[in-house]
């Protein structure tokens, strides 16, 4: 009995000392997008907004309550293209926009479709 105990407090304690982060993907994820169309890799309107994938991979507090945060974005395009990059920027629990966001294309994967000439 001791045993459980012991081996469920030490399977409770790691989730307990997470530390609360902003919820601020959608700053740099519009920033991202508009990025993408303004160096004419894709459209906003080629984009398939029910597919975007997001993961937030670092979130470092500074002072004064500012945290960097460092995002993945996956962007598909109606065609089955795929986008993505890697965001950074500084946010808060009270705005997620403190700072402008450097934005890095880091894959951009094309399908192509086989074309049958007779």
């Amino acid at each position: 009995m001791k045993k459980l105990l012991i081996v469920t407090l030490l399977a409770i304690l790691p989730i307990l000392s997470f530390a609360k982060v902003p919820d601020c993907d959608s700053w740099p994820m519009q920033m991202s997008t508009t990025w993408l169309q303004k160096t004419g890799i894709v459209s906003i309107e080629d984009l398939d907004k029910s597919k975007i994938q997001s993961t937030l991979l670092a979130s470092e507090k500074k002072a004064k309550g500012l945290y960097t945060q460092i995002y993945h974005f996956i962007f598909y395009d109606k065609k089955g293209n795929i986008y993505e990059t890697i965001t950074k920027n500084d946010a808060s629990f009270e705005e997620c926009s403190e700072t402008g966001v450097d934005v890095y294309l880091i894959s951009k994967s094309y399908i192509n479709k086989r074309v049958n000439i007779n």
